[in-house]
């Protein structure tokens, strides 16, 4: 009798995290990943590559550093379909793949929400490639202004006041002052504007930790706007609406980081879902395909306390990958199945190197001890996915003021 197949389609958190912890497990099943890159990258420090901060090599890790090619099939490819019916997924470049059990975690991609231009005239936080695509455009207009004398290539502007934003905002302005004295352009002549639709800025934290994070962000110079819908991107200029009137920010450097949806792949494969994210049973698995798992940016998850879905976090990506491959394992060996749980310990956001705002387990802290706890969970999470090899090349032990 042939083994049983598991594919698992994506390397970040969630399905690196499931492939671990299946082949410590010795079940006897044929393990497969499916992923666009042979390399895992942490997408919670892509802002810092983006600004120039922190080198891709920082942030990545090799998927076969985990992955044991005695017990796990790597295959570098891109996913174009799933046959729920037929159960098979479709490769770009390889002979579609068989599965009796399939976990999808193909993570995300930018949301743009329709705007006119966004694609063609801004530049997304997403991925590697992106990141550094943004990070030099920002390096070479910044450079430009001593040729150029054009005030736009000063001008930067972050669409967007979400986590994404307010830690790109923060590695910025850390990094500007030395920019200046490399480039050659004055310090005090760049502008940096955030413009956010919400009315609100930093919701998830309270109003004093929100507030402290925010002043720092303007004491560096910027200048956010609040409650200002973006309308379009054109080619240097943002136009966004603000009390009923449509107004114009001329800018060389639009870095779009609004929000992010699930992988395209999830909707033209015939799944239901909103925003590319489908919402899961509480075995994690997808209506009617009991061996289907949906988890990581492509899952919704209802949290019952607040009546809707949990945010799509590393958190709780780590949290569904562990509870996959313990439910897998239950399947297998025909164990009772318990329905996933999942409490928050807290958040972080960092406001450059060394300063950050964050609840940990109910406590709040700010300033250099909110950045430790940062780096801390940085460095637990490249253990959690990875391993201590990982944790001692790739972590953040830079712990100074």
């Amino acid at each position: 009798m042939s083994k049983q197949k598991v594919v698992v389609l994506g390397a970040g958190y969630a399905g690196l995290k499931v492939v671990k912890q299946l082949q410590k497990k010795n079940l006897d099943l044929d393990i497969i990943l499916v992923n666009k890159n042979n390399y895992h990258y942490e997408s919670t420090q892509l802002h810092e590559v983006a600004a120039g901060t922190e080198p891709a090599r920082k942030i990545c890790f090799d998927v076969e550093t985990v992955a044991d090619k005695d017990k796990v099939m790597f295959i570098q490819d891109t996913v174009t379909k799933i046959n729920r019916e037929e159960q098979t997924v479709v490769l770009e470049k390889n002979d579609p793949i068989k599965y009796d059990y399939l976990v999808v975690a193909l993570g995300f991609v930018s949301e743009t929400f329709g705007i006119p231009g966004v694609d063609e005239f801004s530049y997304p936080l997403v991925n590697i490639t992106t990141a550094e695509i943004a990070k030099s455009h920002l390096d070479e207009t910044l450079r430009n202004y001593k040729e150029s004398k054009d005030k736009n290539d000063l001008s930067i502007v972050v669409c967007g006041a979400g986590f994404t934003s307010i830690e790109y905002l923060g590695e910025i302005t850390n990094r500007i002052p030395k920019m200046a004295a490399e480039f050659g352009f004055p310090e005090s002549d760049v502008k940096i504007t955030c413009i956010e639709a919400m009315p609100k800025l930093l919701p998830m934290f309270s109003e004093k930790l929100s507030k402290y994070g925010i002043d720092i962000l303007k004491k560096r110079g910027v200048d956010f706007k609040v409650g200002t819908p973006i309308k379009e991107i054109k080619k240097g200029i943002v136009v966004y609406e603000e009390n009923g009137e449509l107004k114009e920010i001329k800018a060389n450097t639009i870095i779009w980081t609004t929000g992010v949806k699930g992988s395209p792949v999830i909707g033209e494969s015939g799944f239901e879902e909103r925003r590319g994210r489908v919402m899961v049973e509480p075995d994690l698995t997808v209506k009617e395909y009991p061996n289907i798992y949906m988890i990581g940016d492509v899952s919704a998850v209802m949290d019952k306390d607040s009546g809707r879905p949990f945010p799509t976090t590393a958190q709780i990506a780590l949290k569904q990958g562990e509870y996959v491959a313990d439910n897998i394992e239950n399947r297998v060996l025909d164990k009772p199945i318990t329905p996933f749980e999942f409490k928050s310990l807290g958040t972080v956001a960092s406001i450059g190197n060394n300063s950050g705002i964050g609840n940990v387990m109910g406590k709040e802290v700010k300033g250099y001890i909110g950045s430790i706890m940062k780096k801390s969970i940085i460095n637990k999470s490249l253990l959690t996915v990875g391993n201590t090899k990982t944790l001692l090349k790739k972590g953040r032990f830079d712990y100074y003021r």
